[in-house]
């Protein structure tokens, strides 16, 4: 159950148009991070505003070269949020930062709503890093 006053409206297209990487930067690329989340049902359409509206905190981060968020066209399988770094310094860099947690302040907000209200998390997230060795 989505408690947030947020509207759960959002333009999809514009934010399509401003997250990405171009071809220049991704071929800059010596290290990528995927983190598998998978969303109940009923917070689908808050997870994805949330991306639309995001505080674009990580866009501003050395090392940082560009980001896809991908929902499977099959049912019942986690979105991928595949991010682009120069190398995996930077990405560790983000992940431990102050900007890194406001980034992700709205959804570590959900996160202790459903906890306080006992309930299961609306969703769960599992990273995974790689090395990119061929393109």
């Amino acid at each position: 159950m989505n408690e947030n006053k947020e509207p759960m409206t959002c333009p999809i297209a514009e934010a399509r148009a401003q997250t990405g990487i171009d071809a220049e930067s991704a071929a800059r690329a010596g290290f990528v991070a995927i983190n598998y989340i998978a969303c109940k049902p009923d917070y689908k359409e808050r997870f994805e505003c949330l991306f639309c509206s995001r505080a674009r905190m990580i866009d501003n981060m050395p090392g940082f070269l560009g980001m896809k968020v991908l929902r499977c066209t099959e049912v019942n399988e986690p979105y991928l949020v595949v991010s682009f770094w120069t190398d995996e310094d930077s990405f560790k860099a983000w992940v431990g930062s102050p900007q890194f947690h406001e980034g992700h302040k709205r959804a570590f907000e959900d996160l202790r709503a459903y906890k306080q209200r006992g309930e299961e998390p609306p969703m769960t997230s599992d990273f995974k890093t790689y090395a990119i060795i061929a393109e």
